[in-house]
C-alpha cells in the first residue's frame, strides 16, 4: 500500500511538472499579445486601415488576434453589440488561457494529503510490528518512522512548486486579460469614433421658431 502511495505522489509530480512547462510556454507575453499586433493597433487609426491590421492577425494567431478579428468582421454592427459580442469571446480566450490552472490547484492539495496518508500507512505498519516483536528495538523503530516521514516531505516538495507556478500564472493571465481588454477597446473607439452622431429633435416636440422682434 505505501508503494503505491509513492506511486500517485510520482505520477502527481510528473502531471504537475508537464503543467508548469506548458503553461509557462503558453502564456508568454509575445504569444498571447504579439508585439506586431500592438503596433498595429495603434497605427490603426480609419477604417481603412482595419484591412492592414486584418493581414497581421493573420500572420500572428494568438487570443488577442481572435478578438480583434471579430471585432474587425463586425464593424457594421452597432458599437453597443459589438461590444457584447466581443466581451462574450473574450471570456472564451480567459477559459483558454486558464486552461490547466485548475489540475495545479487540484495537485496543491492533493500532494501533502497523499504524503499523509503514506506517512500514517506507514506509522501503522511499524507500531503494528512493534506490538508484535517481544523487544522495542528503538533504532530499527527511529530508521522506520524516518523512511516512513519522506511522504510527508516527497508531498510538500511536490506542493510548493505547483502552489508557486497556480499562484504566478493565475496573476499573469490577469493581467494578459486587462492588456487585451484596453487594446480591444482603444480598437474600437477609434473606428466608432469616425461615425458621425445624427441629432434629432425628440419625438412629438416642435422644433422652436424664434420670434420677431
Amino acid at each position: 500500500m505505501e508503494f503505491a502511495i509513492y506511486i500517485l505522489l510520482g505520477i502527481t509530480s510528473v502531471v504537475g511538472l508537464t503543467f508548469i512547462v506548458e503553461r509557462g510556454l503558453a502564456l508568454r507575453w509575445s504569444r498571447v499579445l504579439p508585439p506586431e499586433i500592438e503596433a498595429a493597433v495603434e497605427s490603426c487609426e480609419t477604417r481603412d486601415q482595419v484591412n492592414l491590421l486584418r493581414g497581421v492577425c493573420r500572420k500572428h494567431s494568438s487570443p488577442l488576434a481572435r478578438l480583434l478579428m471579430q471585432a474587425a468582421d463586425r464593424m457594421e454592427w452597432p458599437q453597443e453589440e459589438n461590444v457584447d459580442a466581443l466581451q462574450t469571446r473574450a471570456r472564451h480566450e480567459i477559459v483558454r488561457l486558464e486552461r490547466g490552472l485548475v489540475v495545479l490547484e487540484i495537485i496543491v492539495g492533493i500532494a501533502p494529503l497523499l504524503g499523509l496518508v503514506g506517512t500514517i500507512l506507514g506509522m501503522m505498519t511499524a507500531f503494528g510490528d512493534v506490538g508484535q516483536a517481544a523487544q522495542i528495538d528503538a533504532a530499527k523503530l527511529a530508521q522506520g518512522i524516518s523512511l516512513i516521514l519522506r511522504a510527508t516531505l516527497v508531498g510538500l516538495l511536490i506542493a510548493i512548486p505547483s502552489l508557486i507556478a497556480w499562484s504566478y500564472y493565475s496573476k499573469k493571465v490577469e493581467m494578459l486579460a486587462v492588456e487585451m481588454e484596453t487594446l480591444c477597446d482603444e480598437f474600437l473607439r477609434r473606428q466608432y469614433r469616425e461615425q458621425p452622431v445624427a441629432r434629432h429633435a425628440p419625438v412629438g416636440v416642435a422644433p422652436a421658431i424664434p420670434s420677431a422682434s
